[in-house]
């Protein structure tokens, strides 16, 4: 096979033989969706660290499929005391990748650890007086409350999760990144071969102990391991990479670009498949201080122009299977989703009304500077579907274009948007971290001083988030998720764009492949 020069020297770069491969049945050659460029769990929510923890690191939960939630690193609990004590045993002869046997201790300083910069951990911090380790193997949570959503928080799926690492790494500053990445889970990360923006690799733990019953689904049940290696390739060019599949120098792709799955999927030695049902979900996030979003009635005058599908089709392609329009503001999949209030999004847009409306509410041309990062093309895409929104809608809306992480810089500005501020980006997050009101930060509307972009500030979004995490059962917990959709489209927190789903690829001849984000336990060749 002929490489052009650019792809052979991006797939010399990240460490991959050219013109073709010959795969050890023992190693796994996969591309993430980015590189990983930081290691510690607790520091960012980026997927990248994520898919990293759960390769490294294990939870003292685990969630199914189906979304269920069971002892993982726990052999499991006892409740008392009218539900305000759980008492989590640890299963016997758990150790760490440096060999030291995991206690109690290390979990309990794991778990204070994340849960200063989490948002559920946040929440599990608040409801408890007291998390300590009476024993070796027993971790003690004394709670202000009962609160049986404690396996969901400690099992988290989406960013960030709950990883178990040494109390000598958990019990420093959390305000400070760890170095050393030691974990207990079922690969160890091999520092030494780390080549920043272009690999990253992981051997098989052979002291790895994994559950002796119950069946692999997503993060529960056992997690076996196929592989003695596993090598995360960063090319970013995606030409490259999927020729790279198709070539066979390289097992898996995590994140194939729109344009090339009709090409993938006629490949008769590849597999192209949806594995995270939930999707990605996009957002428009509005400056609620600065004028003239600081205007709830502005805000909402804005929703008759929203057009979800074109935000969808522009960030997933043409092909319907790709997005699900409209939704609200959990995951459509999840049992929380609501049709409340939805026909917002219904319909022909009118911008001629939504003109009238907008200035109705009292809009007197201020600037609107849409942030656009020039280097992510999917945000990039919905940006500009935001901006020229904004613009038929008789804002005076500027585009402009920054990379990333210049934007991200720029979202820490307190000032006005034509004074070096701004007011309005667009992202998505996962539909795992939009499940339900415990997991989306988004929603979170605790005004200025919690230093989120745009400073959503509402009492009543916030007591409906407690009602729902002290609800009595599932039909309350669905009824007040309805009510805080409702609520959410009153005060506007971020506008909810639509579900875009990201199928993986990968040979033909990898089997295994769990449901979720890419997990490398369970996986086979041949």
């Amino acid at each position: 096979m002929r490489l052009t020069r650019r792809r052979a020297l991006t797939i010399a770069a990240a460490g991959l033989a050219a013109p073709a491969l010959a795969q050890g049945s023992r190693v796994l050659k996969f591309i993430p969706h980015a590189d990983l460029t930081v290691t510690d769990p607790s520091w960012t929510t980026a997927y990248i660290t994520r898919n990293h923890a759960m390769m490294v690191f294990d939870t003292l939960y685990g969630a199914d499929a189906a979304g269920a939630f069971s002892p993982q690193m726990a052999e499991g609990h006892r409740i008392e005391d009218d539900g305000k004590t759980w008492l989590v045993t640890l299963r016997d002869g758990l150790k760490f990748h440096d060999g030291e046997k995991v206690v109690a201790r290390d979990a309990v300083a794991s778990i204070k650890r994340w849960g200063v910069r989490d948002n559920f951990g946040q929440t599990v911090l608040a409801v408890s007086d007291e998390i300590s380790a009476p024993d070796d193997r027993t971790v003690k949570f004394r709670l202000k409350r009962p609160f049986p959503l404690l396996p969901a928080a400690l099992g988290k799926v989406g960013s960030s999760v709950c990883a178990i690492m040494p109390e000598r790494l958990a019990g420093g500053d959390p305000g400070k990144v760890i170095t050393e990445v030691i974990g207990s889970g079922p690969y160890k990360f091999v520092a030494a071969e780390r080549i920043a923006g272009a690999k990253a690799v992981y051997a098989r733990n052979e002291a790895y102990a994994p559950r002796a019953s119950g069946v692999a689904s997503f993060t529960a049940g056992p997690k076996l391991v196929n592989f003695d290696r596993v090598e995360w390739h960063t090319i970013t060019d995606a030409a490259t990479a999927g020729a790279a599949l198709q070539a066979g120098e390289v097992d898996w792709w995590e994140n194939p670009s729109a344009d090339l799955l009709p090409k993938l999927r006629g490949n008769k030695a590849l597999t192209v498949q949806v594995h995270d049902k939930t999707g990605y979900l996009g957002f428009m996030r509005l400056n609620h201080v600065q004028p003239p979003f600081d205007n709830p009635a502005i805000r909402r005058a804005l929703l008759g122009a929203i057009s979800q599908e074109d935000f969808m089709i522009a960030a997933a392609g043409e092909d319907p299977a790709n997005r699900h329009t409209p939704i609200g503001y959990f995951a459509p999949n999840s049992p929380m989703a609501s049709d409340a209030g939805l026909d917002v999004f219904r319909g022909k847009r009118d911008f001629d009304k939504v003109k009238r409306e907008i200035v109705a509410a009292g809009y007197r041309g201020e600037k609107v500077v849409v942030l656009v990062p020039s280097d992510v093309p999917i945000l990039k895409a919905i940006a500009e579907i935001g901006a020229d929104t904004m613009t038929r809608a008789g804002l005076n809306a500027e585009s402009l274009y920054l990379d990333w992480g210049s934007m991200i810089q720029r979202l820490s500005r307190v000032d006005a948007a034509d004074k070096g501020g701004w007011s309005a980006y667009h992202s998505y997050w996962s539909g795992l971290d939009q499940f339900d009101p415990a997991v989306n930060s988004s929603l979170r509307a605790t005004g200025r001083v919690a230093g989120r972009p745009g400073w959503p500030d509402s009492p009543k979004l916030e007591a409906l988030r407690e009602q729902w995490l002290a609800a009595s059962g599932a039909a309350e917990q669905v009824r007040i998720a309805g009510a805080i959709q409702q609520q959410a489209l009153q005060d506007i927190p971020y506008i909810p764009l639509g579900q875009m789903f990201a199928p993986m690829a990968y040979r033909a001849n990898i089997s295994g492949v769990l449901d979720g984000y890419a997990l490398f336990w369970n996986v086979k060749r041949g």
